[in-house]
């Protein structure tokens, strides 16, 4: 059987008795939160980041009188480590990773960390797409219900730090693909795969079945007392679903075909079932989210509520009251009758296919940033049939122009939100909607996504 492999070395001294050192790399949410559950349990502890440490993180960290370091990363105060706790965007082909590994130290997760000292019951949802408005819909359905639950992971606050300060009886916890590399004892109790498209891939030698291996570690030792997932309706998933033979129980969803146990669409209107005559149905009107991308993502949400046997009134009444998180798919304003729409989260070519997909009116489509290997090919259509003029935000924007200079007459550079902003706004007439869908990373001309989506909003209100 294809198995997700568990290759994650023994830690020589127990971590459960909190002997050892720990040692942090990455400076952030996980890392400090990481750093304060380490403190908690008895570990010595220290921190290392070879960025800058931004000043919250810092003031937390001497607050807490954890050491730490900031602009560079000292081998010998490194590799040493009992264990090493590292910060997801860092790569296993950093040159300290490198040494940690060589050497047999183990090199783990914020959230295999904290998972060891909780016995709260995990929801992880993962997906090249769609996991953040999935995980915070499942954790507004938790809650809504009275349940004792907490939100982390690649979103809201640290796992660990969680943990430390205030246990949960349940976690929504948000995973990404490079959490996931550095998980290994680690079990879902229900696991969420939302689907598998290609993202990241310069993180994985641009080979779609290492990244494919990746996500479907969000399975690695659950047994058949847990529960899985998947969209039954992606054909990656599906081919992945049949290779890795999942041991949970299954549940998979789909728009096109009937999935009992599971959840399926019929007549606009959403089934689920999870056991024999306990079914929920909503028609899709209701849904506070709209599009079909959405259906999916509710669908996901509403058999996790399922299967913790929330009732069907408390789940509807929180699909049909959900409001979606910024930066997604977020209508800022309507000026001169243009909508105006940040969607800067889409950093891949999958949201922004979905983006295009749920828009009615004729698109102004600001994109660009740092292309991560994507293919535009799966665009071509929608951009054919939707899009009049595209606005690059980027410093280098030529593969946009060769993708896509045969389908839209106006293709315009810019280097900064204000100009695209504005250039999208009179390549625009009433009724249209220009839309920020970048399909790309922000790094080159931005901190982060929220800060492209906030500078975009910003350029917005100044019209």
């Amino acid at each position: 059987m294809n198995t997700v492999q568990n290759n994650t070395l023994e830690n020589p001294q127990s971590a459960m008795a909190g002997q050892g050192r720990v040692v942090i790399l990455g400076a952030g949410e996980s890392g400090v939160g990481a750093a304060k559950l380490a403190q908690v349990k008895g570990f010595e502890v220290f921190v290392s980041d070879f960025g800058v440490i931004a000043d919250k993180y810092k003031s937390a960290l001497e607050k807490l009188n954890i050491p730490f370091e900031s602009e560079k990363h000292t081998e010998a105060l490194i590799l040493n480590a009992t264990e090493v706790i590292k910060s997801p965007g860092i790569p296993p082909t950093a040159p300290i990773i490198r040494k940690l590994i060589a050497q047999g130290t183990p090199v783990i997760s914020e959230i295999e960390f904290a998972k060891r000292y909780t016995t709260a019951k995990t929801i992880c949802i993962t997906g090249s797409n769609g996991k953040s408005t999935t995980s915070l819909l499942t954790y507004h359905i938790l809650k809504n219900a009275g349940l004792n639950v907490g939100l982390a992971g690649n979103i809201g606050h640290s796992f660990a730090a969680q943990v430390a300060d205030k246990d949960y009886d349940y976690y929504v916890l948000e995973i990404s693909s490079f959490m996931l590399d550095d998980m290994f004892k680690f079990k879902a109790d229900i696991a969420v795969l939302l689907n598998i498209t290609p993202d990241h891939l310069d993180r994985y030698d641009y080979k779609m079945e290492n990244y494919v291996a990746s996500k479907m570690r969000i399975i690695q030792n659950q047994t058949a007392d847990d529960v899985f997932i998947y969209c039954a309706d992606d054909e990656e998933t599906v081919k992945a679903v049949q290779a890795f033979k999942p041991l949970a129980n299954v549940f998979p969803f789909s728009i096109i075909k009937k999935n009992e146990p599971g959840a399926y669409l019929a007549a606009q209107t959403i089934h689920i079932l999870t056991e024999p005559n306990k079914e929920l149905t909503m028609s899709i009107s209701d849904l506070a989210l709209q599009g079909k991308h959405n259906i999916y993502n509710s669908m996901a949400s509403g058999i996790v509520a399922k299967v913790l046997e929330l009732r069907n009134e408390t789940i509807r009444e929180s699909m049909g009251n959900f409001k979606n998180i910024e930066h997604r798919l977020e209508h800022v304003a309507k000026i001169s009758g243009i909508d105006f729409i940040n969607d800067s989260k889409a950093t891949n070519v999958n949201s922004t296919w979905y983006a295009l997909e749920s828009m009615t009116a004729d698109v102004v489509l600001i994109m660009g940033g740092v292309d991560k290997g994507n293919d535009y090919n799966m665009l071509k259509d929608l951009v054919k049939s939707k899009v009049k003029a595209i606005v690059c935000l980027g410093k280098d924007n030529k593969r946009i122009h060769d993708a896509f200079e045969d389908d839209v007459e106006v293709i315009v550079n810019t280097f900064s939100a204000d100009e695209a902003t504005q250039i999208a706004f009179h390549l625009a007439k009433r009724g249209d909607a220009v839309l920020l869908s970048p399909a790309c990373a922000s790094f080159d001309l931005f901190k982060n996504y929220e800060d492209r989506g906030n500078q975009f909003k910003a350029a917005v209100k100044e019209l």
